[in-house]
């Protein structure tokens, strides 16, 4: 697999052990990749960012959750492929504003 290679548009993704209801979909045009996310305890957010020469997405990412509360940060994903062939996304990410934190997680493309 070369990660300069993968192909995000119209692929999903969400958390495997999370809340499978929060779902983002992911577009891409060369170097730009973005996403709509909704579902779960997110009323609606967006990412957007490049991929890096070595695949790595570089991306900032705005949510707003169920009780209005607005997140804002930036995440560096690192992709990697599923014994069955899906994209899954190691995330290093940091959150903004009055409640910041900084984590890991994962997300996985839903098979079709």
């Amino acid at each position: 697999m070369n990660p300069r290679q993968l192909d995000y548009e119209g692929r999903r993704f969400h958390a495997p052990d999370g809340d499978r209801r929060t779902v983002a979909v992911y577009h891409q045009q060369g170097d730009l990749v973005w996403g709509e996310i909704a579902g779960g305890a997110i009323r609606r957010g967006w990412t957007a960012g490049t991929r890096l020469p070595d695949g790595t997405l570089a991306m900032g990412y705005t949510f707003v959750l169920d009780d209005g509360e607005v997140v804002c940060g930036r995440t560096r994903n690192t992709p990697a492929l599923t014994p069955d062939g899906r994209i899954r996304l190691h995330e290093q990410w940091e959150r903004y504003g009055p409640h910041p934190a900084a984590g890991t997680s994962t997300i996985e493309e839903i098979a079709p």
